[in-house]
């Protein structure tokens, strides 16, 4: 039987996680204004610029990859020292799946950096993708939360 705290702790990694989704749709139109930065009309541009987006948009982006990371790992370690064993089912697969998609879509920042487009289109494209399937978690998470509160 778990003790109140490790019943606690359940419900620590649904929480970040549900920032951390709001924060991926922050990170994303930071994005989408950095992009307009260096796409838009020179007027566009003009006033763009002192919101900082692009920098702005890289430390959200470190921020959640960082906090997505130990998020995955603190939700695994939890459900292993409450059951001793891990679930592996869609939830855990589709959670690796999209910390390896943050993983690799902020691995490519060196080359944007350097104005490749492939680079940026893959790096739009993983993340678009991981946000999408973290939508579907937010939604599997709250299943599983419901399983554990009453079975508690």
């Amino acid at each position: 039987m778990p003790t109140d705290l490790s019943f606690g702790l359940n419900f620590l990694h649904p929480l970040m996680m549900w920032l951390l989704l709001a924060a991926g749709a922050y990170a994303t139109y930071l994005g989408i204004k950095a992009k307009k930065v260096r796409t838009g009309t020179s007027e566009q541009r003009k006033a763009l610029i002192p919101g900082k987006f692009a920098q702005r948009h890289y430390l959200w982006g470190s921020g959640l990859m960082a906090v997505m990371v130990f998020g995955t790992l603190g939700g695994m370690a939890v459900t292993y020292l409450n059951n001793g064993k891990l679930f592996v089912g869609p939830h855990l697969v589709v959670g690796l799946v999209m910390t390896g998609m943050i993983a690799a879509a902020s691995s490519l920042s060196p080359l944007m950096q350097r104005g490749n487009l492939l680079a940026r289109k893959v790096h739009v494209g993983l993340n678009m993708g991981m946000l999408s399937l973290f939508l579907w978690q937010a939604v599997s998470g709250m299943q599983i939360m419901n399983r554990i509160w009453l079975n508690r």
